[in-house]
C-alpha cells in the first residue's frame, strides 16, 4: 500500500516536520473586518455559528478540546465515533461543532446540547451535531503548520472520510464580495476571508479575516436585575468587555430567553454573587442590581454600537464556556488588505 506522504509535492515536504504529536495549542483565530473584496490569492469559507473544537486522535484514545482547553470528547460521543473510524490513527484536526435549525447554523439549538456530558444523554437528547472540518495540522507523525493552506486543505480532503458527522468545510476562491452577498441571502452568519498560502499560526492573525452578516460578539456577565411582572429568573444581564485589564459596561440585554433559560441562569449566577460592581464605570442605575464575579461569558447578537460603548437592541443568543473570560475583548473591524 502506497504511503500517502510518499504522494506530496516538493513543496509540500519542503515545509513539513517530524515532530511529536501536540496535546493542545492555541487555535488560528480570524481578525474581524468590515470591507468586503474579492481576491486570487484569497480563499473564501462559510462561518459556521457553533463552537470550535481542536480533535486530537493518538491510535484508540480521541479527544476533542475547545480553544480554552477545556474537554468536550464526553459531550459529542457520535462525533468520538466518527473520528475513531477515520483511516488515520494519529491526527490533529481543527473545525467547527455545529447545530442547525432548518437550513442554517443554530448556537442556541446547539447550546441545548453542549452543556450535556452525560454520553447516553447526549445521544437521547434528540439535537443532531456535525463537525465541519476546515484544517489539519498534523497528520501521522507530520507538522503540517508551515505548509500552506491550500495544500493543508487538499490534504484534508483527500486524507478523511466525509459523511455522516464528519463534513468537509469547502470554499470558494477569489470571490468573496459574491460569497458575502450569497451568505446574507441565506441567513448565514457570514464568511471567513483566508490567505491561500497563510501557514498555521497560533492566535490572532490578519491572514484570517471574518465578515460578518450581522453584528455580535462574546462579553462577559458582571451583573442582572431582578424580573419585572410575570417574568421569572431574571429581566436583564448587565454585560460588558475587558479593556487593559479593566471590565466596562456595554449594557444590559433583556431579549432572546425562553422560561428554562431564564431560571437556569439565574441559579448559576446566585451562585456567584458580590456586594461590588465588577465593571469600572458601573450604571447608575442599582435598583435591583445584582452584581457577580465576571467570570461567565455568553453570546449576543446586536445591530450596532453606539458613540458612548453601548449595545444598541442586543439580544442573548447563549452561554459559552469555549472561551476564557479575561480574553473578551470588543471587536473593532479592520480594513481587508
Amino acid at each position: 500500500m502506497t504511503d500517502w506522504r510518499d504522494e506530496l509535492p516538493e513543496r509540500v515536504l519542503d515545509d513539513t516536520r517530524n515532530v511529536t504529536m501536540p496535546r493542545h495549542f492555541e487555535p488560528m483565530l480570524a481578525t474581524l473586518s468590515d470591507t468586503p473584496f474579492s481576491d486570487e490569492e484569497w480563499i473564501f469559507e462559510r462561518k459556521l455559528d457553533g463552537i470550535r473544537l481542536l480533535v486530537f486522535r493518538d491510535g484508540d484514545h480521541v479527544e476533542l478540546l475547545t480553544r480554552n482547553g477545556q474537554s468536550r470528547t464526553e459531550h459529542f460521543p457520535e462525533l468520538v465515533a466518527c473520528f475513531a473510524e477515520q483511516p488515520h490513527r494519529r491526527f490533529v484536526l481543527d473545525g467547527e461543532v455545529v447545530a442547525f435549525d432548518g437550513k442554517v447554523t443554530s448556537f442556541s439549538r446547539l447550546q441545548q446540547r453542549s452543556g450535556i456530558s452525560d454520553p447516553e444523554e447526549a445521544k437521547a437528547s434528540g439535537v443532531s451535531v456535525y463537525f465541519y472540518a476546515f484544517d489539519c495540522p498534523w497528520l501521522d507523525g507530520l507538522d503540517l503548520r508551515r505548509v500552506a493552506l491550500r495544500d493543508r486543505k487538499q490534504l484534508l480532503r483527500s486524507q478523511f472520510d466525509f459523511g455522516k458527522a464528519l463534513r468537509y468545510t469547502a470554499h470558494r476562491n477569489a470571490c468573496g464580495e459574491e460569497y458575502l452577498a450569497e451568505a446574507r441571502a441565506k441567513g448565514w452568519e457570514g464568511i471567513l476571508a483566508k490567505q491561500a498560502d497563510s501557514p498555521y499560526r497560533c492566535g490572532r492573525s490578519r491572514r484570517w479575516l471574518k465578515l460578518k452578516c450581522s453584528h455580535g460578539q462574546e462579553l462577559v456577565i458582571g451583573g442582572f436585575t431582578d424580573p419585572q411582572g410575570s417574568r421569572s429568573g431574571l429581566g436583564a444581564l448587565l454585560v460588558g468587555y475587558y479593556d487593559n485589564d479593566e471590565l466596562h459596561y456595554a449594557g444590559r440585554v433583556g431579549t432572546g430567553f425562553d422560561e428554562r433559560e431564564l431560571e437556569r441562569l439565574r441559579g448559576a449566577l446566585d451562585a456567584i454573587e458580590r456586594k461590588t460592581a465588577p465593571f469600572v464605570d458601573p450604571p447608575a442605575e442599582r435598583a435591583g442590581v445584582h452584581w457577580v464575579t465576571p467570570e461567565r461569558v455568553a453570546e449576543f447578537a446586536f445591530t450596532e454600537w453606539t458613540d458612548d460603548g453601548r449595545l444598541r437592541h442586543p439580544s442573548y443568543l447563549g452561554e459559552r464556556d469555549d472561551k476564557d473570560a479575561s480574553e473578551v475583548v470588543r471587536e473593532q473591524p479592520e480594513s481587508a488588505p
